[in-house]
């Protein structure tokens, strides 16, 4: 099996400009290829995490990934996949989550000489100078094709600032100055991004000349940060500070059934043939294969020996209640009111739930358990004492923690 049609089989690509062409580069280690990354935050998430395996996938084939920072674009904001506009960030706060998001990929690409580049699109966005681009940049696009773009049709009617509306040429001059400076012949994205792509090929073409080897490729990550790792308590982060190893474990251990072969062939590295048996998985056995794919994704991101405290965490709590490895919690003498914690602070406090209204309706629903005993009462509350001892928060079947008095 080829590199490209593993991609196929993993099913990650959706659509692409010109099949043969793109074949012939990946399967011979020929592409020079990027994905963008806009640092809108100080962590990269899952959905991000899905397109680093894509291009360590890429890597190990011999071609070259490019990951291209978005210090400059950050500053506009991607509207694809929004209602509204992003808050804007200043400068400082794009720069400083560049820097982390560096420090991450580097877990995933290798970034040695003659290997991955990390580029930074502030070095040409940031200085242009307004006239000089619209009248250089701006001339190749036709605002009646641009406005049939799903990513803006879908604003339209909610209202589309023009900042974001030139979000387009921004990145369709990203892949003309990567082609230009690094000979990126190919750029990847998820499947919002395909008018944008495509912009940058015709930028390329009507710039440089039918015959310049410009490509775009648009894989199916329909996961992306805008429905991948979305829960009740927020995004799921990379930072084990955000994060925690065995939270993210959890995760992935939870996915519907219908989604983990899925997210098996897209990110893990098992081969194929392994992941067809499961196929033939039903029942109880389902369980066995999120195990696996919690395991694996969590031993990419976090090392070794983090997913197996996490692996091993999970199994002693459900077969035992064990809180060996198991996340914990603080909580500080602030949380108590005449000498005492009610169980809707504690739920709120350890970030299980978002609100003493939404805590009080869990316990009522018979959802909370403290040491594996169900709490009936609203109202009930611990002295500092009992904290000495282990004291296991759980809410429903996914999410629970070891409270710590501290």
């Amino acid at each position: 099996m080829t590199l490209y049609d593993e991609l196929v089989a993993r099913g990650l690509i959706a659509q692409v400009t010109d099949e043969d062409r793109i074949k012939e580069l990946i399967n011979n280690g020929k592409a020079t290829f990027y994905i963008g990354f806009d640092p809108t935050a100080d962590s990269l998430h899952v959905g991000h995490f899905m397109a680093l395996t894509l291009m360590k996938r890429l890597q190990l084939g011999g071609n070259r990934p490019i990951a291209l920072v978005g210090g400059g674009t950050a500053m506009i904001g991607d509207p694809s996949g929004r209602s509204d506009m992003r808050s804007m960030m200043t400068t400082e706060t794009i720069d400083h989550n560049v820097e982390c998001f560096k420090k991450q990929m580097s877990r995933f690409i290798d970034f040695g000489e003659g290997k991955a580049m990390l580029v930074n699109n502030a070095d040409w966005l940031r200085d242009l100078n307004f006239l000089d681009f619209m009248r250089d940049i701006g001339s190749a696009f036709s605002v009646n094709d641009m406005l049939r773009a799903r990513c803006y049709v879908n604003r339209l009617q909610s209202g589309l600032s023009f900042l974001e509306f030139s979000y387009m040429l921004m990145q369709g001059y990203d892949f003309y100055m990567l082609y230009q400076k690094y000979g990126c012949n190919l750029e990847f994205g998820g499947d919002d991004q395909w008018s944008n792509m495509l912009a940058g090929t015709e930028l390329i073409r009507k710039k440089l000349g039918e015959d310049a080897s410009a490509m775009t490729i648009n894989l199916l990550l329909k996961h992306d940060g805008t429905k991948m790792g979305k829960t009740a308590g927020g995004a799921i982060w990379l930072d084990p500070e955000k994060t925690s190893p065995y939270d993210f474990y959890q995760y992935w251990r939870n996915v519907d059934d219908a989604d983990v072969l899925k997210f098996l062939r897209m990110m893990t590295f098992l081969p194929l043939e392994q992941i067809d048996e499961m196929d033939k998985w039903e029942g109880s056995q389902l369980n066995e294969a999120k195990a696996i794919l919690a395991y694996e994704l969590t031993k990419m991101v976090h090392g070794e020996e983090e997913a197996v405290k996490a692996q091993d965490a999970a199994r002693a709590l459900f077969s035992s209640g064990s809180a060996e490895n198991m996340p914990e919690a603080e909580i500080t003498e602030a949380d108590f009111r005449e000498g005492k914690v009610d169980i809707l602070q504690l739920l709120v406090s350890t970030g299980l739930a978002a609100s003493r209204s939404e805590a009080r309706r869990t316990v009522q629903q018979g959802g909370v358990t403290v040491n594996g005993e169900k709490v009936a009462d609203p109202f009930v509350s611990y002295e500092p004492s009992v904290f000495a001892e282990e004291f296991i928060l759980k809410k429903g079947k996914k999410k629970f923690c070891k409270v710590i008095m501290k």
